[in-house]
Formats: structure tokens, sequence, C-alpha cells
């Protein structure tokens, strides 16, 4: 707040009525006038905006960079007040600036070199900490993360259940058993060593690149979808890593998911417990191939039973993602920085 020069104090006492009513209308005015051109610091609150919000993307986390001109935000996803763009030269007028992760290059050479006052920056990955390199250097580097984590400032799913008032199950047809659709496969990995050994039980059949059976983009849910099972095994083992093998490949295709990946009860925080199959949930692989193999029409159907309450969404298209950020931002913590964000990132 503007300090004011103190009333002069005449010789012969307290200053007059007339002085003090003047100075107070002064004192007045000059904090209305603060209100009214910096009013988050008298409130303790986020800035308001009267404008769109402006997300700058540095860099399109996909190949393939789509039209994000005009009102996209509201367009596809009604969030409204959310401006997007790609164009670096509006760095001066961004809100908030978004960095994924596996377009930052090397060293700082690609990054802004200044950041506006009051600009935030946003780190972004879908990836675990298993294939996420080089965080160490940027570390007091960004203001807020955005990943499928649930503790993220702003979290991102690769899918979730949504209500629906359909209350009906449906259940593709069936013609094999289990099914998995693998592309990069590595003997060291434990989805690796759990496959083998399971097929030493049961026959699995494998699509994808690793088998030398690719899909293509419409093929992949009518073929999983033949299958009473489907390996949703996570190519490697973390905290809320949950991806489009348990929600696209397996729920959203009618098929029963058997998953590795973090504990049944982190599951349970995403799906209801009956509608999956875990591979700890057994002694041995034996077992669950047992299991899998012996299980009844009747006791089938129960997997289902989430299809009278929900339906699956798909968190596909990056503008979707990006935009949930406006979303999110009147939340958000200000005048942060994570110090280590590998630390946290790996905890």
């Amino acid at each position: 707040m503007p300090r004011t020069s103190p009333l002069p104090r005449p010789p012969w006492g307290r200053p007059s009525v007339k002085v003090v009513v003047s100075a107070g209308v002064f004192v007045t005015t000059l904090w209305n006038l603060r209100c009214f051109l910096n009013p988050s610091e008298v409130s303790g609150g986020a800035p308001k905006h009267t404008e769109p919000l402006v997300v700058l993307v540095w860099e399109w986390p996909s190949k393939q960079v789509p039209n994000v001109s005009g009102d996209v935000c509201h367009e596809l996803y009604s969030i409204a007040g959310c401006w997007l763009t790609t164009e670096r030269q509006l760095l001066g007028r961004a809100d908030v600036v978004v960095f994924p992760h596996a377009t930052l290059q090397p060293g700082r050479d690609r990054l802004p070199r200044e950041r506006p006052p009051g600009q935030n920056w946003v780190w972004v990955s879908l990836e675990s900490p298993s294939n996420t390199k080089a965080l160490a250097q940027w570390n007091q580097t960004f203001n807020w993360v955005m990943t499928y984590r649930r503790d993220s400032d702003i979290f991102m799913p690769y899918g979730k259940l949504v209500p629906n008032r359909s209350a009906t199950v449906n259940i593709p047809t069936k013609t094999n058993l289990v099914s998995w659709v693998i592309s990069n496969y590595h003997r060291t990995q434990k989805r690796a060593e759990i496959y083998k050994n399971l097929s030493r039980y049961l026959h699995v059949n494998i699509y994808g690149k690793a088998n030398k059976k690719p899909l293509c983009k419409d093929c992949l849910l009518p073929t999983t979808s033949k299958s009473k099972f489907y390996l949703a095994f996570e190519n490697s083992i973390h905290q809320d890593y949950i991806t489009e093998k348990l929600w696209r490949n397996s729920l959203m295709a009618g098929t029963v998911p058997v998953v590795l990946g973090p504990p049944r009860a982190n599951y349970e925080q995403f799906v209801p417990a009956d509608s999956f199959i875990h591979v700890d949930d057994f002694g041995s692989l034996a077992e669950l191939a047992t299991f899998l193999k012996t299980m009844n029409s009747s006791r089938y159907r129960q997997f289902f039973a989430w299809q009278k309450r929900y339906s699956v969404k798909l968190f596909a298209d990056w503008r979707e993602r990006i935009c949930t950020i406006c979303t999110a931002y009147p939340s958000l913590p200000r005048g942060r920085v994570y110090p280590d964000l590998k630390s946290w990132f790996n905890t």
C-alpha cells in the first residue's frame, strides 16, 4: 500500500478537523485506487481474468499438431475462457506455458530465457518414472506438474468411468480365451516374465508389433473384444500408472482385464473391485490360469456389472488434456516451483 506523508502537526497542538477529514479522504482514495489496480493483493486470492486465459504449448506433445485456432476448448469440451496457442511470439501474453517432457531437449537452450512476471510453467508427462529420463536438470523450473498421478497439480488420467443411465450389460461374442497386444517386448520387464510363465498353462493370442501382427487403429477393439480376458500388463509398476491397456483395450472393448501394475487397492481407486482380475490375487500363475479356464458364464457375467452404472471415457486428445488446465487454474498454488522434480516423480 502506498505510504502517505505524515500530517503536519501545528505548533499550537492537534490538527484541525478540516485537516483530519481531508487526510482521511486522501487515504481512502489511495486505498480504493490500490484495490482497483491490484485486486489480487487485497483479496489474497488468485488474479481474476476478465479475458480468456492464454495457454501456450511450447511444443505440441504429438507428432501431428491439431488445429487449435478459435475457441476450441469451448467448442469441443465446453470449457469457457481458455485460449490455446502454439505461437511462441505470444510468450509475453501467456498466463501458462506447457512443456511436455518428451519434447524437452537436454540443456535449457530451447526454453524461454526469461519468464514474464506472474506466468506459470507446467511440466507434463504421461510416461512412468521408469521411462522418464533426465529429470534432475529441471529443478527449480516448473510451477506445476500435470501427470497421470492423482497427487499432481493437474490430474491427467488415461481414462475414467463416468456415470450413465443405460443400466444394460453388453458382452461381445467370445471366440477365444486370452489376448494381449504388445508393441515393445523386453525380456527384462516383469510383464514379459509373467507372460512367459502364464503361457505354460494356457494359450495367449498375441497381437502387435512385437509379434509381427500389428493392428490398425480401428481393428484393435474388435480384435480384443473377441477374447474373454485381456492381459492389461503395464510396462512398469508405479503408483497410479494405469494406462489405456485397462481403459481402452479391456474395459471399452468389453473384455475382462487381467492386470499387472500397482497393487489392487490402487486399481480400486479408479474402477470397481469386481471389474478386473489382478495377477497378485493368486498364489501362483498356475492358479490364475485354472481360474480363467474354468470360469462359468454366470461368474464371468459378474465382471460386467459396472456397465449398469458407468461407461468408459478415454482421454486421448491432447487438446482436451491441455484445456483442463484452465478448469484447474483458479485453485492452483501460486508462487511455487518444484525444487527437485526427479525426487517428486520417483517417490
